[in-house]
């Protein structure tokens, strides 16, 4: 699993799990203040997204995970 930052064509980083990749991801964006995290299926559509704090959702989820 790869992570890459907006707008790149590259990886940042390279994981053997979806979980692994998810979580540095995570820490990528707090260290960049914050922002969308947007989890992509093996077919490249989009799974899950998630607003990464110090982010602002405008639109909070009413559930938890």
């Amino acid at each position: 699993m790869a992570v890459h930052r907006p707008g790149t064509e590259r990886a940042s980083s390279v994981h053997r799990t979806q979980a692994e990749a998810i979580g540095r991801a995570r820490e990528m964006l707090e260290n960049d203040g914050g922002g969308e995290l947007t989890i992509h299926g093996t077919d490249g559509r989009i799974r899950d997204s998630d607003a990464v704090a110090p982010a602002h959702d405008p639109n909070p989820p009413k559930d938890t995970k």
